[in-house]
């Protein structure tokens, strides 16, 4: 009976832990869903100009800025619609990358 109650819990962790997939486009989190404000040019410049400046890259879904945890990953996607593969700390608003690739 303890065996069992303990793959129970084992497999709800790992579940719990299983890769989602997130659609969006990369984008900073200092400007999230809009670079009007910072008139930057084109927003592909404005990204990478905030991410010079010390913000972060993140992923904009359409509603929410999520910071994603692997920046070198992230660079080339600058201001481009993606998919990312990875798990979501919700109260941190932040994906652990597993993956990123162009959408399609």
């Amino acid at each position: 009976m303890k065996k069992t109650i303990v793959m129970i819990f084992a497999s709800a962790a790992l579940m719990l832990a299983a890769d989602q997939t997130f659609i969006g486009t990369v984008t900073d989190d200092m400007c999230g869903g809009s670079h009007k404000a910072m008139n930057a040019g084109p927003d592909a410049k404005c990204v990478t100009e905030c991410v010079r400046g010390g913000a972060k890259y993140a992923l904009w879904d359409g509603k929410a800025t999520y910071v994603l945890s692997d920046q070198k990953e992230a660079a080339p996607f600058a201001a481009k619609k993606v998919t990312v593969k990875g798990t979501l700390d919700a109260k941190a608003k932040t994906i652990q990358v597993s993956s990123i690739a162009a959408a399609k």
